[in-house]
């Protein structure tokens, strides 16, 4: 395990483990304060995020901030930002599973830095790797499950709340749940 963020960040860069390499302009490490109590998880970059090598700066991510601003939750002082893969899969389609593969190690190095004691899965595809297999993420978005000591929950991504508006509600009481969690069982967030 690589012991500090930036020496992570400086490996992650130069990985050239699956095919993604060969086609990104950036690699999207992560961004935040490492010292977060919570930690959300992409599935992976879009045009804008690779562009830019952050996190959730499209569209979703304007999105996304509205709702964690919503919150009192800030991706520059009180939260971290990470996917799963770092790098852009061709024309935004989900990362395949070998892609995922290849890249999760940097996310569990991430994790284990951060320790973050809530993660929050932005969508299907990360929470069916991180929090359970078989995640239904349109029936249990919203719920906490425990893992590891570690809270978890899933969200619906901010892209499928641009594709259909009428959820975002529901993804509004998601963030209304962590807060409500945060409150409880950390000690720096707010």
């Amino acid at each position: 395990m690589i012991e500090t963020m930036e020496e992570l960040k400086k490996t992650c860069k130069e990985c050239k483990k699956c095919r993604l390499c060969e086609t990104r302009t950036n690699v999207v490490f992560g961004t935040g304060n490492e010292n977060a109590e919570v930690l959300f998880i992409g599935e992976g970059p879009g045009e804008n995020e690779d562009l830019q090598g952050e996190p959730f700066v499209g569209r979703g991510g304007k999105l996304l901030d509205k709702m964690l601003n919503a919150v009192d939750l800030d991706r520059k002082k009180n939260i971290y930002i990470a996917n799963m893969v770092k790098c852009r899969p061709p024309k935004n389609r989900d990362p395949l599973p070998d892609e995922q593969e290849a890249c999760i190690g940097y996310l569990r190095n991430q994790v284990k830095i951060i320790k973050p004691k809530i993660i929050v899965c932005l969508g299907r595809v990360s929470a069916i790797r991180i929090i359970k297999k078989d995640m239904k993420i349109t029936k249990e978005h919203g719920i906490f499950f425990e893992r590891n000591g570690v809270i978890m929950m899933a969200t619906l991504h901010p892209a499928a709340l641009l594709r259909d508006p009428r959820k975002k509600p529901e993804a509004f009481e998601d963030f209304q749940k962590l807060r409500d969690k945060i409150k409880e069982i950390c000690t720096s967030t707010y």
